[in-house]
């Protein structure tokens, strides 16, 4: 290993392939003496000869003066600037992140010297892998040169429309197979591969009711899968036509190939993360391929699985906490959940997970070439710790009305972190949970509810002495006052479908016009509940299930409802009760957005969300806003449906569909006009006439 101090070697047993080859002490020898430490060093570092030595800049750390040098005649590099000394050994597994096997592997090609076989056994397992790489590898140059082809235009088309460019397409060695049942086979044959190892390989297609076997991949764009050492050992076609079975298609598992084990993009991750880029893990090939275009070259994808326990493995050997990026609609929310269960168990001091959860409807490929580089480092930088992300599921969209019901949200939690096999990880995800379930649960003053010491100590209720508690609803936003922590998610309130991950990607380029600013409707919604919070008794599940856009209405719509449940809006006089709801909500921090809501409306339009309206009023102009939020969201849904569909399908019927529902989106528009009219009790008839 690389160190301080004198240069050393490294000999001893290290698992190269399932033989456990082990690397004898006249081997390496053999290695330093064919390979001199500047030839593998320069590959790296530009030396110049000083002396008996070659000098560089320190490939280690940034440096205008060389204080890096190379000594032929001792085997050995120093770097005087961050201290690191060590053989060629050292060097690649400390500048490219390889294990100490694949830098002898690496090197023993560089040497033109055969690795050593333990056995008669293993040599012959070794040389057939290196039959079937030669298989694959060929099969690649038969799918790129096939799409560079005329045969090729209709791929390239699709790649086309995706952005993804020729210098692209030649980076990830991107091919197509032809639609012909034995295209493959039949130019393989004709350079002398056999069946068997195409079969073998994972090529072919081939079992007792397929008396010949055939091509696997045809009319597929296909995406080379490489191992850590960049040789392709499996393909996934991506299908041209929209009635196949299977959209994505990937090998099958081999000897070369096992699909749990590996990352798309592996490769050059690996490198990538090592030189300190942010390793980010996708969904599938094409968002890999954005991400590294947008200038995130640490991006990596499971294999047409969710993520495993030795992918997890993996992506820990390259750093201590990747970035998990799914999309935001409820499928990546799904998958997001299903990664931190796999991860929990896991876990070890400095190793765990972020979260990065884009905008609804939008996967890595729509973010970057909608926004760029910039949108996609928007959603990153507010990525979300593996913690958070186990809380939100646990809470999202329950009722804990009751003690029964907290209690069994405690007993899931206990369960979840009992699972965490590391004793000192267990018992800093107990503290944690616990201090969420305080924050959340204890009523205000710290009365009763979870006391310090431990989970559930004295009751969850807030009622004084005999009294009845009010409806439960946890705390919303500020630490310290009346509400809870900002960005706690209010239990009851579901996501909403193109909420922001975060308010400063609310504010960014690709969110501007619809998410940049509190919309009219929901601005009109939260002012009817701030001047009206008698609203909350006999609508507050109706509030609670609104679909609300903008992040910021979302958290104050959650603010609202914490404030009322405090018990201070239920004064007979309904201008006493609006003033003690502003206060309290200006009191939690939301003084600005109670600005921006009264920004977007005007109030002298609407009669009906403004304080002093007549009950009836209030309650007409409520329910035509709630209407007409609802459909308009119903459409949103329906409208991103129909234009997958016509972006798989341009009929003439996928179209009018579209049309129509722009239509009615129109006059869904129209319609918001009609609430202006409501206000006759209130005295607006008069004052019109």
């Amino acid at each position: 290993m690389v160190g301080r101090g004198p240069p050393h070697y490294i000999d001893g047993p290290f698992v190269s392939n399932p033989s456990h080859m082990r690397f004898t002490p006249e081997f390496l020898d053999e290695l330093r003496a064919r390979l001199p430490v500047s030839e593998v060093v320069g590959k790296r570092v530009k030396l110049k000869k000083a002396g008996r030595e070659w000098k560089g800049l320190s490939p280690f750390q940034q440096e205008k003066t060389p204080s890096f040098f190379v000594n032929d005649q001792k085997q050995a590099w120093f770097d005087f600037s961050s201290g690191l000394n060590g053989n060629i050994f050292d060097f690649l597994m400390k500048t490219e992140g390889v294990t100490f096997p694949e830098a002898v592997e690496r090197l023993a090609a560089m040497a033109g010297v055969p690795l050593p076989a333990v056995t008669p056994d293993a040599a012959r397992h070794e040389q057939h892998r290196r039959t079937l790489h030669d298989v694959m590898e060929l099969a690649t140059k038969f799918f790129a040169d096939t799409l560079a082809s005329r045969h090729g235009a209709k791929a390239r088309g699709y790649l086309a429309d995706r952005a993804i460019t020729p210098a692209t397409q030649l980076q990830f060695r991107m091919g197509y197979a032809p639609p012909d049942r034995f295209a493959l086979k039949e130019h393989l044959g004709a350079q002398g591969i056999s069946t068997e190892d195409m079969v073998e390989a994972g090529l072919l297609v081939a079992g007792e009711d397929k008396p010949v076997p055939f091509d696997r991949f045809r009319d597929r764009v296909m995406f080379p899968i490489t191992d850590p050492r960049g040789r392709v050992i499996a393909f996934g076609g991506r299908a041209l036509e929209k009635d196949v079975p299977a959209k994505y298609l990937n090998s099958p598992e081999t000897a070369l190939f096992h699909k749990g084990d590996n990352l798309y993009n592996l490769f050059t991750a690996r490198q990538a993360a090592h030189d300190g880029a942010q390793l980010i893990v996708v969904e599938g090939y094409v968002d890999v391929i954005a991400m590294v275009t947008s200038g995130f070259p640490g991006a990596v994808a499971p294999l047409g699985t969710a993520l495993t326990e030795n992918q997890l493995a993996l992506l820990w050997k390259m750093v201590d906490e990747p970035i998990l990026c799914f999309d935001g609609d409820r499928a990546g929310q799904k998958a997001a959940y299903r990664a931190a269960d796999i991860a929990l168990p896991n876990l070890k001091p400095g190793k765990s997970l972020r979260f990065a959860l884009l905008p609804e409807g939008q996967d890595p490929d729509d973010l970057a070439r909608t926004g760029g580089r910039g949108a996609i480092e928007e959603v990153i930088s507010v990525a979300r710790p593996l913690a958070d992300m186990i809380w939100s599921r646990e809470i999202e969209g329950g009722n804990f009305a009751t003690p029964e019901r907290r209690a069994a949200l405690e007993a899931r939690i206990g369960e979840l972190t009992n699972g965490i096999r590391d004793e000192v990880v267990r018992r800093y995800y107990r503290q944690d949970l616990q201090e969420r379930l305080q924050r959340t649960f204890a009523p205000e003053g710290g009365r009763g509810g979870y006391g310090k010491g431990g989970y559930g100590r004295g009751n969850f209720g807030g009622g004084r002495g005999g009294e009845s508690p009010r409806p439960f609803a946890p705390r919303g936003p500020a630490q310290g006052g009346r509400f809870a922590p900002k960005g706690a998610v209010v239990p009851g309130i579901s996501r909403g479908p193109y909420q922001a991950a975060s308010p400063q990607l609310a504010n960014s380029p690709i969110m501007r016009g619809q998410r940049s600013a509190i919309s009219r409707r929901e601005a009109l919604i939260l002012q009817s509940l701030i001047n009206h919070p008698w609203l909350l008794h006999d609508h507050l599940e109706e509030v609670a299930a609104l679909e609300l856009a903008h992040p910021e209405a979302h958290k104050l719509r959650a603010a609202i409802i914490a404030a009322f449940a405090n018990d201070h809006h239920h004064s007979p006089d309904e201008e006493e009760q609006a003033e003690k709801m502003r206060s309290d909500l200006e009191a939690g921090g939301f003084s600005q957005v109670l600005q921006r809501v009264e920004n977007a409306v005007t109030t002298q339009a609407v009669w009906g969300v403004r304080v002093g309206a007549a009950r009836e009023d209030v309650l007409s102009t409520w329910r035509q806003l709630v209407a007409l939020h609802q459909k308009t969201h119903a459409l949103l849904r329906e409208k991103k449906d129909a234009e997958a569909a016509l972006a798989e399908d341009t009929s003439e019927a996928n179209l009018a569909w579209l049309q129509d529902i722009q239509a009615r989106m129109a006059e869904a528009d129209g319609t918001e006009a009609l609430i202006e009219g409501f206000g006759e009790l209130s005295g607006r008839f008069q004052r019109n006439v």
